[in-house]
């Protein structure tokens, strides 16, 4: 596969997974109830994510409500926001910048050095971003693990379980790493710059070409 071939390659799979975390942020699925047991003890499915929770009844009907206080919620939903909000603000800069810094674009400098070199940094920012996005779903998917398992009077299909955000935020972390790391593999070319500062650098080797001696001979009483 050719640079320019892996920088688009992983670009697009960066973006993709920057737009799948984003979608992950927003979706309220991040925990939904649990059917596990001999029977459902209620009607109505709930789903929680990280701004909102709704509650599903059996006949179709959705309603949702934003969650009103920050300061009341836990320190795991607080810090999963807040590495959200950090991983789509590191990948919407890596967009950015990796656009300006793709061989396939003409978009700021030319030189392909100073062009390869801004195509790894966007490659670290979208790096970077998975990281977050990794770190967040995480975090939430341990606590969510942590609170079924333990030992309470609640029953087990009353608790709750993942939910389909926390997939889709693994699935945006994988991407953004697979395409950030592609784009790091973008280096600037030092070798090929070397070799053409040494090829000015030479001095010419090409031969003159040889002065015509007259071969006519010189005439003694001339030269008296």
């Amino acid at each position: 596969m050719g640079g320019g071939a892996r920088e688009l390659a992983g670009y697009l799979a960066a973006l993709g997974g920057w737009a799948a975390a984003l979608a992950a942020a927003v979706l309220p699925q991040w925990r939904q109830s649990s059917y596990a047991g001999d029977a459902i003890i209620t009607a109505v499915g709930l789903h929680e994510g990280l701004w909102m929770s709704c509650a599903a009844q059996s006949t179709g009907q959705v309603q949702c409500r934003l969650r009103d206080s920050l300061l009341s919620l836990d320190a795991y939903i607080q810090t999963s926001r807040a590495l959200m909000v950090i991983s789509l603000l590191l990948g919407f800069f890596g967009i950015i910048v990796s656009v300006v810094g793709m061989k396939c674009t003409k978009v700021g400098d030319e030189d392909p050095v100073t062009k390869s070199r801004i195509a790894v940094a966007g490659g670290v920012l979208f790096i970077l971003s998975g990281l977050c996005t990794l770190a967040a779903v995480s975090l939430y998917a341990t606590q969510v693990t942590y609170e079924f398992f333990k030992t309470s009077k609640v029953p087990i299909n009353a608790r709750y379980e993942f939910g389909s955000a926390l997939f889709i935020g693994w699935g945006a972390a994988s991407l953004m790493l697979l395409g950030g790391s592609l784009l790091c593999c973008s280096c600037p070319a030092k070798d090929r710059r070397g070799q053409q500062y040494y090829r000015q650098s030479q001095p010419s080797t090409a031969r003159e070409p040889p002065v015509k001696m007259s071969s006519s001979p010189i005439r003694g009483e001339q030269c008296l």
